[in-house]
């Protein structure tokens, strides 16, 4: 079963902070964010230590594990929400997750 669901702005935002330290581009930056998300969310539930997924324009497409996947029906029939819109929620949660606060472009990055 995959999953697919579109990218909150306070994600994609949040992302590009954390490229834009890294000298990532856009693109790289959301693949990056989008990943670490799921992998926190996928190590909880079945302690997945890698993650298939794929970012096109502002949507994740996720191939969840049978754990995941039985955790989101769960959830989805305990709430009446759709799978997708849980995994938005719960991905959307880590957006700022692993943005130091005191990090900064290196001296020698290009102007912006």
């Amino acid at each position: 079963m995959t999953v697919s669901f579109e990218l909150s702005e306070r994600f994609v935002a949040a992302a590009a902070e954390w490229g834009e330290i890294r000298l990532m581009d856009r693109q790289e930056a959301l693949e990056a964010k989008a990943e670490q998300a799921l992998l926190e969310i996928e190590h909880l539930i079945s302690g997945a230590t890698d993650v298939e997924f794929v970012v096109e324009d502002d949507t994740v497409y996720h191939e969840p594990t049978e754990e995941l996947t039985a955790f989101l029906d769960a959830q989805a029939s305990d709430t009446g929400a759709e799978e997708a819109v849980l995994l938005r929620s719960y991905v959307d949660l880590f957006a700022r997750t692993f943005l130091d606060e005191e990090s900064s472009r290196p001296p020698n990055a290009p102007p912006r």
